[in-house]
């Protein structure tokens, strides 16, 4: 059966050019059952394609029309904007015509088109997007939520145990992962109203494997696999984390730990807690960054992670 990867060429701040490139190069990786699907204006992709020397039968199209600003108002662009590639290609997912969708255009856009269209799974109080850290054993871990959702209650912190444990587990190939609370101490009485509250939520639950709480120096180490907090927290620990990679650029000298920093190299991160694979890329993403969110959208389709949430959230009903 062919598997098809959507793609919106149009979002972000090298689009379309940049997002052309890394779907050459995604193609070049590809195998035969699988194509990508690429949203916008196609007159573009093929002047970029032909400059490439690239035949465009390689690819599916549908054109449109309109762009969503990475500034604009996410919910006034959504209703108002219908020919948009972010608008179109989630109209796509929903239908089935595509089996996922990725985008390195605006964030609030795709989390809105996302909630619209494909829903939230049966059960999610509020989606999550995650993102892999990397560990100085070697391994993968993940945080999340890094900005969904600025602001949450102890029982949607709960949920995110519950979502970054399968993500962990199916994505990033964890066995048993130690699911952590990010807080400003260890012990369970510490940090304020809502991780207190969380912590009480999560300490005897079946639903996962958790640990207890982790302190922000914990990030790169193997006390956790799963580190939850809020949006506001996750975010900010997620941009220090990136600049460390940007420093070393800076101060000239390379470090192999540090390398795996580099945002190209995880290429986007997926909602999760919604009812089909969906991926937002970050904004300047490079052609690499493109290619390995085209990778994250496969890996995701191939694991069916989200039946998987979706069982999970079916059980604990």
């Amino acid at each position: 059966m062919l598997m098809k990867i959507g793609l919106d060429i149009m979002g972000g701040d090298f689009a379309p050019k940049a997002i052309i490139l890394g779907a050459i190069k995604a193609h070049k990786e590809l195998t035969q059952d699988q194509k990508l699907v690429l949203f916008g204006d196609k007159d573009q992709a093929l002047s970029i394609l032909y400059e490439q020397g690239v035949n465009p039968d390689l690819f599916e199209f549908v054109h449109t029309t309109e762009v969503i600003g990475m500034g604009e108002h996410a919910t006034k662009a959504i209703t108002q904007k219908h020919n948009s590639s972010i608008n179109v290609g989630f109209s796509y997912l929903k239908e089935g015509y595509i089996d996922s969708f990725a985008s390195a255009g605006n964030t609030g856009a795709m989390l809105v088109g996302a909630m619209f269209s494909v829903k939230t799974v049966s059960g999610v109080i509020r989606p999550a997007i995650p993102t892999d850290v990397p560990k100085l054993n070697g391994e993968l871990g993940v945080m999340l939520d890094v900005g969904a959702n600025a602001d949450c209650k102890p029982d949607v912190l709960f949920q995110f145990g519950i979502l970054g444990s399968l993500y962990a587990e199916h994505i990033c190939k964890v066995k048993s992962p130690k699911v952590a609370l990010i807080n400003i101490g260890e012990e369970e009485e510490k940090g304020n109203l809502l991780t207190q509250a969380a912590f009480a939520l999560m300490k005897d639950t079946s639903s996962f494997r958790f640990v207890g709480n982790v302190e922000g120096r914990d990030l790169f180490n193997d006390k956790a696999d799963v580190l939850v907090c809020d949006g506001f927290t996750g975010n900010i620990m997620l941009k220090l984390a990136e600049s460390f990679y940007t420093i070393t650029l800076k101060k000239g000298f390379t470090d192999s730990f540090f390398e795996r920093l580099n945002y190209e190299q995880y290429g986007g991160s997926p909602v999760l807690g919604i009812n089909a694979p969906v991926i937002i890329g970050h904004g300047i993403s490079n052609p690499e960054a493109v290619k390995n969110m085209v990778f994250l959208s496969k890996k995701m389709i191939e694991t069916g992670l989200v039946d998987k949430i979706r069982e999970a959230f079916k059980q604990a009903l």
